[in-house]
């Protein structure tokens, strides 16, 4: 492969807790209970209006919605590097991906100033040519696959030289959808997700999506020669 998409919260990053903390920091703002964090966790992966809609409940009002959405966002744009890391290895595995030339790229429905912010305060910006967000492309958010058709036009590689690395079945039909091989992790926050719509592979840990990609690049360019 020669380039590599990844999604955001639950396969870079683990983002769970700041996260449960805004929507709850939200919705007690309407004197609502706070979530358990696993729900919210599952919440996650449309984007923060779906999010903040599904926090809220069917009950809620979009007027109600709309107020907790912009509270969220104030709220988890000053919290959003409180307890936020990168998940153990992905630093390693994204240095070995770099020093053996493979492209990257991210590609996630949260909001891109949010996510660069984070790529950035957790030195890990370096290693991506591009950070496509939730409103890059407009109102059109994974599943849909402008974000990875636009990455592969921008970048000049090939859908069958591409794999799209995500944690659930949003990003396993996001590769679907642009024609491009889908890799699952184990360690996200959907992986269960992963009966429903499974992905070509899936890893336990980032090392060894590093390897698996860099012995792939060797074997072809041993056969090239």
């Amino acid at each position: 492969m020669d380039l590599l998409i990844f999604d955001l919260d639950g396969t870079l990053i683990d983002s769970k807790l700041d996260l449960a903390n805004s929507v709850n920091a939200a919705r007690a703002q309407f004197g609502m209970e706070p979530l358990d964090l696993d729900m919210i966790g599952a919440y996650v992966g449309n984007g923060a209006p779906v999010l903040m809609r599904r926090a809220m409940g069917a009950a809620a009002s979009e007027e109600d919605v709309q107020k907790a959405l912009e509270h969220f966002l104030v709220y988890y744009d000053a919290h959003k590097l409180d307890h936020t890391r990168a998940y153990p290895g992905i630093p390693e595995a994204l240095e070995e991906l770099d020093r053996n030339g493979v492209q990257m790229a991210v590609l996630t429905n949260k909001p891109v100033r949010f996510s660069t912010r984070i790529l950035e305060g957790l030195g890990l910006a370096r290693h991506f040519a591009r950070v496509y967000g939730g409103k890059s492309f407009g109102e059109r958010k994974k599943p849909d696959p402008i974000g990875v058709q636009t990455l592969l036009e921008e970048l000049g590689v090939p859908r069958e030289r591409t794999l799209l690395v995500g944690d659930s079945a949003v990003d396993v039909r996001t590769a679907r959808n642009a024609g491009v091989t889908a890799c699952g992790v184990a360690w996200g926050l959907q992986p269960e997700s992963f009966a429903e719509d499974p992905p070509d592979m899936i890893v336990n840990r980032p090392e060894e999506l590093a390897r698996a990609v860099i012995a792939e690049r060797k074997i072809r360019g041993a056969l090239r020669s």
